[in-house]
């Protein structure tokens, strides 16, 4: 017979997470399609600008990954000011910044300036992802937070599924003076700006000082997050900088690494890979583009919420990876150009779909300012991926004129990715410091 004193308990905690999901996650979800878009767009765009500016493969590859370096130098920093300053006035900040850089890509003349663009691009939204990290463990208990994650990053296919044919159709605009590619980046730079502006009067920075709870609600969720914060305390290591030494920090770092090569490495590469194997008109592989992505969203929801009903982390991520690890090796050692995107599509598939247990495994276990400190370290390090996927397939294209040896480089990552995740146990928050 079921204990009635766990009913309450049940329905509050049902209560407030649903009013949660539909109060927050549609608007971080519609700034993360945004973001993710201004940083994929390019994948469009070269199709264009590789004629126009004589552009290599090599020098593309480069480009796409260099926003990743700008993203490693200033997300720790970033995601400290905004564990000062609040989410709300700092992401507005980010988004304006990050749009009007977005924009200022219609004066890219050469190498060099697409290489700084880049730059700067990554720069400005390094703080973005891992400040909505440390948000959403302001927000949302444990037990709820492998789906809230799972949710929020479905913008990531989404905005493939919404912006590849957008991105197709802007590059057929011919004004003269003004090439497609160049509307590519204005139009879709805008609504970064707007949004920013919109945040700092839709956000409130943490349960306290939100209008739209019920003190019922309120309540509960507060005294839920002190009691993990609570149990967080006794792994934390207190000094925000002492991450930096932690075994466990630097394995989910090297873990997503892999995640990151693969899903940057495939979608910055995989309008050129369709329209060069299958010969297909702009309009027609914008519409082809999204419909891995339309797969990617529908399976990241449902293995978020698999494991949260689970309670478990590892094998998701690891299986996840595995599949994706074979389908890529396949896509590599296959002649037939559907079977080429095939694998690369069911890869960015597996490798989306590890983000959600993945960080709710990532994010418990530290509070505060190691809290993210560690978040905004685990994607710095690991978006290096991001830098290392595109410029790896667009190296070997141009040495050889292959897709397949850079396909297989990230597959092997993205199998190592899949073993490190079984090591996650066996390195405890505490104590586990580099010596």
């Amino acid at each position: 017979m079921d204990n009635p004193t766990t009913h309450p308990a049940t329905d509050i905690e049902s209560c407030v997470i649903r009013h949660l999901m539909w109060r927050l996650m549609p608007f971080l979800f519609l700034l993360y399609i945004v973001a993710y878009l201004d940083r994929i767009n390019v994948s469009f765009a070269i199709l264009q600008m590789r004629t126009q500016l004589h552009l290599s493969d090599q020098a593309y590859g480069r480009a796409a990954g260099m926003f990743f370096a700008g993203y490693f130098f200033f997300q720790v920093p970033s995601n400290l000011v905004l564990e000062r300053i609040g989410v709300r006035r700092w992401i507005a900040g980010l988004m304006v910044a990050w749009g009007l850089i977005s924009c200022s890509m219609v004066l890219i003349r050469g190498p060099v300036s697409f290489y700084a663009l880049r730059f700067l691009l990554g720069a400005a939204e390094a703080g973005f992802f891992p400040g909505i990290i440390v948000y959403m463990k302001h927000w949302f208990p444990a037990s709820a937070r492998a789906r809230a994650v799972a949710w929020f990053m479905t913008a990531n296919p989404l905005s493939g599924v919404v912006g590849s044919p957008i991105s197709a159709a802007l590059l057929g605009l011919h004004i003269p003076g003004v090439s497609g590619w160049q509307w590519l980046f204005l139009v879709e730079g805008l609504p970064a700006i707007v949004l920013g502006i919109v945040v700092s009067f839709i956000l409130a920075d943490r349960p306290d000082k939100a209008p739209w709870m019920s003190d019922t609600e309120r309540q509960w969720l507060l005294g839920e997050l002190q009691r993990e914060r609570n149990r967080d305390l006794t792994a934390d290591s207190g000094a925000w900088w002492r991450v930096f030494l932690n075994a466990r920090v630097w394995l989910m770092s090297f873990l997503y690494f892999g995640v990151a090569a693969t899903m940057y490495g495939v979608t910055l590469w995989l309008p050129t890979v369709i329209r060069m194997l299958a010969h297909l008109p702009l309009r027609t592989i914008g519409w082809t583009t999204a419909i891995p992505y339309i797969v990617t969203a529908i399976a990241m929801i449902v293995i978020g919420r698999h494991s949260d009903r689970h309670n478990e982390r590892r094998w998701h991520v690891a299986i996840c990876g595995f599949i994706g690890a074979a389908a890529l090796f396949g896509a590599a050692k296959t002649s037939s150009p559907w079977l080429v995107v095939a694998g690369m599509s069911m890869g960015l598939i597996s490798a989306q779909s590890m983000a959600g247990p993945f960080w709710a495994m990532a994010s418990s276990g530290m509070t505060g300012s190691s809290a993210a400190a560690a978040i905004a370290m685990i994607n710095s390090i690991a978006n290096l991926g991001g830098y290392f996927g595109p410029y790896i397939i667009g190296f070997v294209r141009s040495a050889n004129g292959q897709f397949s040896g850079g396909i297989l480089a990230i597959s092997v990552v993205l199998c190592l990715s899949g073993g490190l995740s079984l090591l996650v146990a066996k390195v405890p928050h505490r104590g586990a410091v580099l010596r």
